[in-house]
């Protein structure tokens, strides 16, 4: 049965629990905010089949993309709504017109992070868009499988963890089955998120209220100051209160996230990056497309699309979009999200044993990032992101 002796060894996606024949493992927080699977040892008929779909316990070999694009969608006003190129959506609305079922991440109406799946091209509108949370994929397995079994075409989206524990939950190819990576930095905790959104309402001054009646509109990665530059937003419902925009180098939320602090343990060392989810297609951002290939970048996003099968390249939307095929070597030196291991900050442990009695999430933030040490170099793509930051 699992048994989560090291946070490490869990990656949140959910598989054991869907696949448990005698329906014994729940789902459960722990104190940073993760889910974690506990199993009621009353019921469990110790099977083991929990553990063969685990991502963590049956990890993959690295595999290499047949093809690296950096490519940005042909409609404009799709683009612009996008985080990046805008890929994903002509990947759905392609599965959509052919009568399948799309499956991505959105917020619910307290803008809590889930993963859930549409059938027509309206109901897409919210799967567009970064969002810095681990989302919680519960029953969305076996949704899915439920479509492929039927004979509809399924697209489903996720982090590389997400994407290898479906594929082991199904425990077989479905030729219906058309899997988008999208390829992360890691998985920021749910209860931190919803500390910084209440904080955020109470210094504006629209407090008190429940969530799904206080924003009417969150984004991570709205453009109004470029693609690099991107502005985390969140719109009031109240008349007259203002909308609060800051870049990425601003936002508390954004700050802990990018400096590690803020992630699940297992996501400092992943294992589902580089081709070992299984996935059809990967997508990500093209950071480095102002050196790569400057005559495509208008900063308004660009995307970084990854073909791992022949599925996938016939997916691929080549006449709807803008693609130059690149090296992979060039495409991901200043993506961080391709990154397998990263280093546990020192910082984390002390950061989330202060989350509950803080009084001041933002503040308990802010106190809790590295000092700037002469002596320690940033990472490449964080002093790109900051070059570019400081030109607007």
């Amino acid at each position: 049965m699992i048994n989560i002796s090291q946070k490490a060894d869990c990656c949140g996606c959910t598989a054991c629990k869907e696949y448990c024949p005698k329906q014994c493992i729940s789902l459960q927080p722990d104190n940073e905010g993760y889910l974690y699977p506990i199993v009621d040892t009353t019921t469990c008929i110790d099977c083991g089949l929990c553990e063969k779909v685990c991502p963590v316990l049956n990890k993959n070999s690295a595999t290499e993309a047949i093809a690296v694009y950096a490519a940005k969608n042909n409609n404009e006003e799709v683009r612009e709504q996008s985080s990046s190129g805008g890929i994903f959506s002509l990947l759905a609305l392609q599965t959509l017109a052919e009568g399948g079922v799309v499956f991505g991440v959105r917020f619910d109406e307290e803008w809590k992070v889930v993963t859930h799946y549409c059938e027509t091209p309206e109901e897409l509108k919210v799967f567009r868009g970064s969002k810095y949370v681990q989302s919680n994929t519960n029953g969305m397995f076996t949704q899915a499988q439920t479509f492929l079994k039927a004979g509809r075409k399924v697209l489903f989206s996720g982090t590389p963890c997400q994407i290898k524990g479906l594929k082991l939950f199904l425990r077989k190819e479905y030729e219906n089955l058309l899997t988008v990576e999208v390829i992360c930095h890691g998985a920021p905790s749910p209860k931190v998120w919803e500390k910084h959104l209440q904080a955020i309402a109470e210094k504006s001054g629209i407090g008190g209220e429940p969530m799904s009646k206080t924003f009417s509109d969150i984004r991570f990665r709205d453009k109004r100051k470029g693609w690099k530059a991107f502005s985390c937003v969140y719109t009031p419902c109240q008349e007259g209160k203002k909308t609060q925009a800051s870049t990425f180098l601003e936002d508390p939320f954004m700050r802990i996230f990018l400096a590690d602090i803020n992630l699940r343990p297992s996501c400092y060392s992943c294992a589902a990056k580089s081709g070992r989810s299984g996935c059809d297609i990967a997508l990500a951002d093209f950071w480095a497309i102002g050196m790569v290939a400057p005559e495509l970048d208008d900063d308004r996003g660009m995307s970084l699309a990854l073909i791992y099968t022949e599925k996938g390249m016939k997916a691929y939307p080549h006449t709807k979009t803008i693609t130059q095929e690149v090296p992979y070597e060039k495409a991901t030196q200043w993506n961080g999200g391709f990154k397998e291991v990263l280093t546990v900050p020192q910082e984390r442990a002390k950061f989330f044993e202060g989350i509950d009695s803080c009084t001041d999430i933002h503040e308990h933030i802010l106190n809790s990032l590295p000092r700037p040490k002469v002596q320690k170099k940033e990472s490449k793509w964080k002093q790109w992101l900051r070059k570019w930051h400081l030109k607007k």
